[in-house]
C-alpha cells in the first residue's frame, strides 16, 4: 500500500507539472484565440494521456510482478489459491481499502495506541514447508505400507495358486489310476468274452465231428453262458463296489474338500486384490 501510494504521489506530481509547465511556457499573453486554446488544451491532452497510461501500464506489470512472486512461494509450499475476480470490483471491499490507507497513512504523524495497534501476520518462513514435508512423508510412509500390503497378498494369492495346480495334478493322477483299474476290468471281460469265443468254436466243431455228444456240448454250452453271465455280473458289481471305495476313501475326499477350500481362498484373494487395482 505504501509503495502504489508513493508511485501514486509521483505521478500526480507529474501530471501537475505538466498542466504548470503549459502555463509558464504557454499562458504568457492576456487573451487567445480558440485555435490557440484548442492546440493547448491538445497538446496537454497528449501529455497528460501519455504520462496517466504509462503510470496504468506500471501498476499492471507491478502487480503481475507481485503475484509472480507469491504464486511462486505457493507453488513452493504445495499451496492452491484461488481468486475471485469480481471481488476487484467489489465496491464495499474498495471502500474498506481506502478507510484502511486514510487510518494508515493520514495519521502517520500521530502515535497510535495500545488498543488501536493491529497485530501483524509474522512472516512466512519454512515452518509451512516442514509442515507440508512431513505430510508428504507420513502419505509416502502409507503408500510404501499399502505396497508392501499388495505384495504379500499378491504372494498369498500365487502361493494358492500353485497349491490348486499341484491338487488338480493329484486329481488327474488318481483319475488315471481309476481308468487303468477300468481298463484292467474291461481286458478281462474281453479275455473271458475270448473265451467263451473259443468254447463256441471248439463246440461246433465237436458238433460237426460227433453228434453223439451235442447234448453234453449243448449243456456245457449253457452252463458257460451261466457261468460267463454270473462272471459278468461279479465283475460289473466289483466295478462299482471299485469305484464307490475309491470314492469313499480319505484321500479322495481330503483331496476334494483340499480343493474346495483354495477355490474359496482364490475368490476372496480375488476380491482383496481388486480393491487395490486402480480404476480406469
Amino acid at each position: 500500500m505504501r509503495f502504489a501510494r508513493s508511485k501514486r504521489g509521483l505521478r500526480l506530481k507529474t501530471v501537475d507539472s505538466c498542466f504548470q509547465d503549459l502555463k509558464d511556457s504557454r499562458l504568457v499573453e492576456e487573451t487567445f484565440t480558440v485555435d490557440e486554446v484548442t492546440d493547448m488544451l491538445d497538446g496537454l491532452q497528449t501529455v497528460v494521456h501519455s504520462e496517466v497510461e504509462s503510470e496504468l501500464i506500471n501498476t499492471a506489470y507491478t502487480n503481475v510482478l507481485l503475484l509472480r512472486q507469491l504464486f511462486s512461494q505457493a507453488e513452493k509450499w504445495y499451496l492452491k489459491l484461488q481468486t475471485d475476480i469480481s471481488e476487484l470490483e467489489n465496491r464495499e471491499l474498495l471502500e474498506q481499502v481506502a478507510d484502511f490507507e486514510k487510518s494508515e497513512f493520514t495519521s502517520s504523524n500521530k502515535k497510535p495506541s495500545a488498543d488501536l495497534i493491529k497485530p501483524k501476520l509474522a512472516p512466512l518462513n519454512e515452518g509451512g514447508s516442514e509442515l507440508l514435508n512431513k505430510e508428504i512423508a507420513r502419505l509416502q510412509e502409507e503408500n510404501e505400507k499399502l505396497k508392501t500390503r499388495l505384495k504379500t497378498i499378491e504372494t498369498q494369492a500365487t502361493t494358492a495358486l500353485d497349491e490348486k495346480a499341484k491338487l488338480e495334478k493329484s486329481l488327474k493322477d488318481l483319475q488315471m489310476i481309476q481308468g487303468d483299474q477300468k481298463a484292467n476290468v474291461n481286458q478281462d471281460i474281453t479275455e473271458l468274452e475270448n473265451k467263451v469265443a473259443a468254447l463256441k468254436c471248439q463246440f461246433e466243431k465237436t458238433l460237426n465231428d460227433s453228434t453223439a455228444n451235442q447234448k453234453s456240448l449243448e449243456e456245457n454250452l449253457v452252463t458257460t453262458k451261466h457261468d460267463l453271465l454270473k462272471v459278468q455280473d461279479q465283475l460289473s458289481t466289483a466295478e462299482k463296489e471299485l469305484e464307490k471305495k475309491f470314492q469313499q476313501t480319505a484321500a479322495y475326499c481330503n483331496m476334494k474338500e483340499i480343493l474346495i477350500k483354495k477355490n474359496e481362498q482364490i475368490k476372496d484373494l480375488r476380491k482383496k486384490l481388486s480393491k487395490y487395482e486402480p480404476e480406469d
